[in-house]
């Protein structure tokens, strides 16, 4: 794994200097204390490409070792070309299979479950699956509720054949009812996010999602060890934590808390969150994770998986 955080930090005191907030409120409400913000040279596939190119040196792969590159992303400032083959083209990787996937905040479990199968049934050897955000460029700054929890970064996973399986199947889906509770309405708009609609479908609905990937993996919630859900907002985080628990989850389940010292990434918060948690120490080779994400859509998808 790897990850890529822009160098600059914002913090919520540098925020209200813009809007209407102030740090207390904006830790109360979605317990964030700075952020980190894209720089112009910072682009989908450039923060992509870093973020691959630690993943690669992670395994102790080259470029060479790669034969297909999905991309996770909704903030790409144009469709064509996609962030897959920008991102193979800075790299270095020649000729591979490569494509995006727009699955929103939920879109780094989805292209996990893609590699996963690709990988499974032979028609890749092996995938590097990014998740790469710049959602600084599709929030309005002036923008109370939004420009508190978006951030702009990359995380990066490889995915190979292995002699168990090591990644459980995906339990995946989304609420068609509710496409309009986060959307942008045309190119010159910005996100527009129903904020406590979100709220409380992700505070009720996410759990069973991630117990149910729990099932189809065989295992009970007790075996898990790191909980890395999207970093939605650490209210949700928590509730979705506490519901596991008290459905049997150990009380000393780590739970990613990245969205403190990074902000709302989207598809790119899970792997940079783990990939963070894997440096402090807080997640081991060998941990068996369960990731879940979710957002617009409204979408989710989570799956088991051990710890590289």
């Amino acid at each position: 794994m790897g990850h890529f955080r822009p160098e600059r930090v914002v913090t919520n005191d540098d925020l209200a200097k813009v809007v209407d907030t102030n740090d207390e409120w904006i830790r109360s409400r979605v317990g964030i204390a700075e952020r980190h913000f894209a720089a112009e040279q910072d682009t989908v596939a450039s923060m992509g490409a870093a973020a691959g190119r630690a993943a690669l040196a992670d395994a102790g792969l080259t470029p060479d070792d790669v034969d297909t590159v999905i991309t996770a992303t909704c903030t790409l400032e144009t469709q064509i070309p996609h962030a897959s083959t920008q991102i193979a083209a800075n790299l270095g990787i020649h000729a591979p299979g490569s494509f995006d996937v727009n699955g929103a905040c939920a879109g780094f479990c989805y292209g996990l479950a893609v590699a996963s199968n690709a990988v499974q049934t032979g028609t890749s050897r092996v995938v590097l699956l990014v998740g790469s955000e710049r959602l600084t460029s599709w929030i309005d700054p002036n923008d109370r509720a939004n420009a508190i929890i978006f951030a702009d970064g990359a995380g990066a996973a490889v995915i190979t054949a292995a002699d168990a399986p090591t990644i459980g199947p995906v339990a995946w889906g989304c609420d068609e009812e509710q496409t309009e509770a986060i959307y942008i309405a045309d190119r010159k708009s910005y996100v527009y996010q129903a904020g406590q609609t979100v709220f409380r479908w992700a505070t009720t609905a996410i759990a069973p999602v991630a117990a149910r990937a729990a099932e189809l993996a065989g295992v009970s919630l007790a075996d898990i060890d790191v909980l890395a859900c999207h970093q939605a907002n650490l209210r949700i985080v928590e509730a979705v934590a506490r519901k596991l628990t008290a459905e049997g989850a150990r009380e000393d389940l780590r739970v990613a808390r990245d969205i403190v010292t990074t902000g709302n990434t989207s598809s790119a918060s899970i792997p940079i969150a783990l990939d963070r948690m894997r440096a402090a120490g807080e997640a081991r080779s060998g941990d068996l994770v369960l990731a879940v994400g979710f957002g617009a859509g409204l979408t989710y998808a989570a799956q088991v998986f051990v710890c590289p």
